[in-house]
């Protein structure tokens, strides 16, 4: 994972507030590229655990077909009301298919942990519900981008 961050560096979150922010959030955007080289870009549920972005997308979705076809992907998080409360993150890379598809719960041992952690923190449940619709996708970031505008001397 490379940080690409040349400008605004003072206002970049640090790896604990990356983190911290990524565990508390619940919906991120995802960017994929169209057959037309379009962006298309969709919410969806993730879980973050610390080096990949874990997102659980229907497999017959427009984002799984274009994944599917070219996976370069960008995501971003982001929250606040008033510009001094603006943060966010944008992660890019490839995305990587992980398990069967649909998700039925054959053993994995790779979802093993992005499993527990999407079950608690969507659902209240200490093990992953499967719908037969939604499969896995895991992005390992190769580029970082943060803000954090709270860090704006203010004055």
């Amino acid at each position: 994972m490379t940080v690409t961050q040349r400008r605004g560096r003072r206002i970049m979150m640090s790896q604990d507030e990356l983190d911290a922010f990524l565990a508390e959030q619940r919906t991120c955007r995802v960017a994929t590229v169209a057959a037309d080289g379009r962006p298309h870009i969709s919410p969806l549920w993730f879980c973050w655990d610390g080096a990949a972005l874990w997102l659980y997308s229907l497999t017959r979705s427009r984002r799984w077909a274009e994944l599917r076809r070219d996976p370069r992907l960008a995501v971003v998080v982001d929250d606040g009301h008033e510009y001094g409360e603006l943060r966010g993150v944008e992660l890019s890379g490839e995305a990587v298919f992980v398990g069967e598809e649909p998700r039925s719960g054959v053993s994995c041992p790779e979802l093993d942990a992005p499993e527990r952690m999407f079950a608690a923190k969507y659902f209240g449940l200490d093990t992953m519900p499967y719908d037969g619709r939604h499969a896995w996708l895991c992005l390992v970031p190769e580029a970082i981008r943060s803000w954090d505008f709270r860090k704006i001397p203010q004055g």
